[in-house]
């Protein structure tokens, strides 16, 4: 167990000359981006969709992590210690472990992943990763959420290096960014004693999302910066801290990992009845609203913020996807089929048809395939009222697009009405569906591209292009791809309900039986 440290004697501590030090990047990829419908939805959340520049925010996180200690030469903070950095550990959704993995595995980027079947927050999160870590020597956990940009890579570098000196030495630190305005939509850490020349400071406080009059004071004062959700701590100095503050929720997440499912490549399936009982908490509220001066609980570690001067953005709306974005002499920001006249200070995204905007000033337009947005770029933070009221509703466009990603392919519904639904599926080389049947619904198979592989009753039957197959209510199925190119069809369902959850799974390479 790490010795618990005081900001003054961190200040007084010098680095050994001789010591390895293991950094395990963790990036916290379970969020749902809901402010940022329609192009961010439940199951295709804001850190797996293309935001910016053709990469997802995910890819641009764990690509980010890679350019740091890429070496034993460090900046002269870390220079007296070799750096030794670990494959980061992903923490995502188990609804999302598909496209999660499809995302990084695009990139060809190394990851390992431990899954939640139940969502609990960023404090359970960091527990099950600070867990899945213990076997590389209690490592300095560097957790960041996978949903967050960040323009100056070398900025985050230098930080970083800086805070995994203080971590190294028993800290738990957080990166804090300068605030640029009074933000209410960020939360703030106030910052004490200064801890050396490098910038950083002992915490004083945390404070979530403050009013107005509270901001401005905020940074009229100079002592306080915006939390970025950039933690940096040893894995024993985190399990010991959350066993203190919120002893259920280590209680659980042990439970959780311990009964876990691990695949032959490392991933973990946390163990889903103990997980459901372990409280949601963020890391803020379960731990660094206990450090510094308003301490909770005793013996606590010290708490430590360094500087993130990095073009830091948690993307969190679409003003903030504006503001990031590259913007013409008239300041508007303009996306696919987009045309615009007379038009200012103005964010239009088009996913297929032609949006036009006339005379229009700082404006939000999102068009997707089945559900567009208008909105004052100053009310986009109101967009999660309206998810909210849809899924009141029941209404799927607020958790799922028309066009859904399967780790096989995708499909896309392009029509349905009563008793029946037209689906465009398209299949990847080598992808297979489960073997499947269906309680309420008939389908109709035209093959329009590549090459089908038919499991149908008791015979198997192979396709080409113009062919088709019929599929009776009740007979169980199965769809492959055999072939090198895609695999396209159109399916035709009709019945009497149509819905994804009648679909019952006898064999699936995906691990989706139940």
């Amino acid at each position: 167990m790490n010795t618990v440290v005081s900001p003054a004697a961190l200040m007084a501590a010098t680095q050994e000359s001789e010591v390895a030090l293991t950094v395990q990047p963790v990036v916290l990829a379970g969020g749902s981006g809901t402010r940022l419908w329609p192009l961010s939805r439940e199951h295709c959340p804001k850190q797996l969709i293309d935001l910016l520049d053709g990469e997802s925010l995910l890819e641009a996180t764990v690509r980010r992590i890679g350019g740091v200690f890429a070496s034993s030469a460090q900046s002269d903070a870390a220079a007296a210690q070799t750096v030794r950095k670990a494959a980061p550990i992903v923490v995502s959704s188990e609804d999302l472990r598909h496209l999660t993995a499809d995302r990084l595995g695009r990139s060809s980027m190394a990851a390992r992943f431990v899954f939640e079947p139940v969502a609990r927050n960023t404090a359970p999160a960091l527990t099950v990763a600070a867990l899945a870590a213990q076997g590389e020597a209690d490592p300095i956990l560097v957790a960041m959420p996978a949903d967050h940009l960040i323009a100056d890579c070398a900025a985050f570098a230098t930080a970083l290096e800086e805070a995994v000196q203080h971590a190294a030495r028993g800290a738990i630190v957080t990166l804090g960014v300068p605030p640029q305005r009074a933000e209410t939509g960020y939360g703030y850490i106030g910052a004490g004693k200064a801890l050396g020349a490098s910038g950083a400071r002992a915490i004083e406080r945390f404070v979530e999302k403050p009013d107005a009059e509270r901001a401005a004071a905020y940074v009229a004062s100079g002592d306080y910066l915006w939390n970025s959700g950039i933690f940096v701590v040893r894995a024993s100095v985190w399990l010991t801290a959350i066993t203190n503050s919120r002893p259920l929720i280590a209680a659980q997440c042990k439970a959780a990992f311990t009964g876990a499912k691990v695949d032959a490549d490392g991933t973990v399936h946390l163990e889903r009845a103990a997980l459901a009982l372990c409280p949601s908490d963020s890391i803020d509220y379960a731990v660094m609203e206990s450090l510094g001066a308003d301490a909770q609980f005793n013996e606590t570690p010290a708490g430590v913020v360094v500087p993130l001067r990095s073009g830091w953005s948690d993307v969190g709306a679409w003003d903030a996807v504006w503001q990031v974005s590259q913007k013409d002499a008239s300041g508007n920001v303009a996306r696919g089929r987009v045309l615009l006249e007379d038009t200012t200070d103005t964010f239009a995204h088009s996913d297929g048809r032609l949006v036009a905007c006339v005379g229009v000033h700082g404006v939000v337009v999102v068009e997707t395939a089945d559900a567009v947005l208008v909105a004052a770029k100053d009310r986009v933070q109101d967009v999660k009222a309206i998810v909210g009221k849809l899924k009141a509703q029941k209404n799927g466009i607020a958790s799922q697009h028309r066009r859904v990603e399967r780790p096989w392919g995708w499909y896309d519904s392009v029509d349905q009405g009563e008793r029946f639904q037209v689906k465009r599926i398209v299949v990847k080389p080598g992808g297979r569906l489960s073997l499947q049947m269906h309680h309420h619904r008939a389908e109709h198979w035209i093959v329009v591209r590549g090459t089908a592989l038919v499991t149908r009753g008791e015979e198997t039957l192979l396709l080409s292009e113009n062919e088709s197959t019929y599929i009776p209510l009740g007979m169980t199925h199965r769809l492959e791809n055999p072939g090198k190119t895609p695999l396209e069809l159109i399916e035709v369902q009709s019945g009497g309900y149509l819905g994804e959850d009648d679909i019952v799974r006898f064999d699936d390479q995906y691990g989706r039986v139940q």
